[in-house]
């Protein structure tokens, strides 16, 4: 839907972010209302859903009042908290940092989507440190189920209407899998292609920022401005499909759902295509990497601040004891090997498909799922997408993810399109109803 939006569309959860730009643009959608129809969203879901660390509607309101302008006029807009903002506070989901920490400006790719027309309506919730430790955020459709993590706050809030684009970001799965458990589109660009200055540092040679949205063609539209690359935007068009194969790796948790082959089934692409034999190695080797990296830049708050530090992040921190950094230079060298041999991967497809996650959403609140289906993804610094295949067997949504070779983000953002409007078509696209009370159901 690219149809331009109207207030009540924001109010009811089934805005597009395309329609309020458009709307806003044109002059029939003043960001005033936009604003108030997103403070009186986050309002009714909120307190149950706490998807935000930080939403002040004094501050959403005079950025609408200041106007907005740019492929992103209007858009109400969720930051992940490890992203610095200079008028909101950036405490990384923990208390080692107080609750007015507030860095002197914003972080490049911030100023970039608020110079493009976005209003900020606030930080959203993140693991500590986007590590282990989960913050508040509930799933919108179940309340006893996790939204995923680290980027938990950004896809929740995105699922139940209170923004229309937001930030992640992924180190192991961080947005592809939330994605994923929450019924909505993210992606996990190629390194380097959005800049990281800013963002809290974790592994420097996995951390990307990862956009999300409400559908893949939003997403595509995020992506051309977090990427300074108009050509990334994905018209409304119809899409050919690339050619594509299924890939289901057996050493991976099992796919409970069958996501993966209810999709190709639709898509028509049945081929398979079996792992390399180093497609196994490199899940100890992102491990190793993550890890020498991570004791380099959580130290400060390691040393400095222990006490302050969730259990969770202690176990996390604890399980760095002992890398080496031969260790991690075997995991890099693994990382580069694999990338020479990027055709037995591939096995002559231009993209691959596979689960986004095992399934739908666990029960349980003091974990965000397992990373097993996106980390070696993440490794080698494929990009990858999370396309919304439906609900599960409990009613819940799925997503699988789509990959591509090195660099080609725009091909495989217009993939990712083309995969969603046949999975829409063939009945795929239905939501899930909230779990809470809300003016509509998204």
């Amino acid at each position: 839907m690219s149809a331009a939006a109207t207030a009540r569309d924001i109010a009811e959860g089934h805005a597009t972010a395309r329609g309020v730009a458009a709307a806003v643009r044109a002059g029939t959608l003043a960001p005033e209302a936009v604003a108030e129809a997103v403070i009186a969203r986050i309002a009714a879901v909120e307190p149950w859903l706490r998807a935000f660390a930080c939403h002040d509607p004094q501050a959403l309101r005079r950025a609408a009042a200041s106007g907005a302008a740019g492929p992103l006029a209007g858009v109400p807009f969720g930051v992940k908290d490890v992203i610095d903002t200079a008028d909101l506070p950036t405490c990384h989901g923990s208390a080692a940092y107080p609750a007015d920490w507030q860095p002197a400006r914003d972080a490049p790719v911030v100023h970039l989507v608020r110079q493009a027309g976005a209003l900020i309506a606030g930080k959203t919730v993140t693991t500590e440190f986007a590590t282990a430790a989960p913050g508040p955020t509930v799933n919108p459709f179940d309340p006893e189920r996790t939204p995923g993590g680290s980027s938990s706050g950004s896809a929740a809030a995105l699922a139940a209407g209170l923004c229309l684009m937001a930030f992640g970001t992924q180190t192991s799965g961080s947005t592809i899998r939330p994605a994923s458990y929450c019924g909505v589109a993210g992606m996990k660009p190629s390194p380097g292609l959005i800049e990281r200055h800013g963002v809290k540092p974790l592994a420097s040679s996995l951390d990307v920022v990862g956009p999300m949205a409400r559908d893949l063609r939003d997403l595509a539209l995020l992506a051309s401005v977090a990427m300074r690359r108009p050509e990334m935007a994905v018209p409304d068009a119809p899409l050919p499909l690339a050619p594509m194969a299924l890939f289901l790796p057996a050493h991976e948790p099992a796919a409970e759902t069958g996501v993966a082959e209810r999709a190709a089934s639709v898509l028509g692409a049945a081929r398979q295509v079996r792992p390399p034999a180093w497609w196994e190695a490199l899940g100890p080797a992102q491990a190793d990497v993550f890890a020498w990296e991570a004791s380099a830049a959580l130290a400060p708050e390691r040393d400095l601040h222990w006490d302050r530090l969730a259990p969770a992040t202690h176990a996390f921190l604890r399980r760095q004891d002992g890398i080496t950094a031969a260790r991690w230079q075997a995991g890099l060298a693994a990382r580069d090997r694999a990338l020479g041999d990027l055709d037995a991967l591939f096995g002559g497809a231009e993209f691959l498909m596979t689960q986004a996650a095992p399934g739908e959403a666990p029960r349980g609140l003091a974990a965000t799922g397992p990373a097993a289906y996106n980390i070696r993804w993440t490794l080698l610094g494929l990009p990858t997408v999370t396309v919304p295949a439906g609900l599960g067997p409990a009613g819940l949504p799925v997503g699988v993810q789509i990959a591509g070779r090195p660099g080609e983000d725009a091909r495989l953002l217009r993939q990712a399109a083309a995969v969603e409007d046949r999975l829409r078509a063939a009945g795929l696209e239905a939501r899930p109803r909230l779990a809470g009370t809300v003016p509509a159901q998204v």
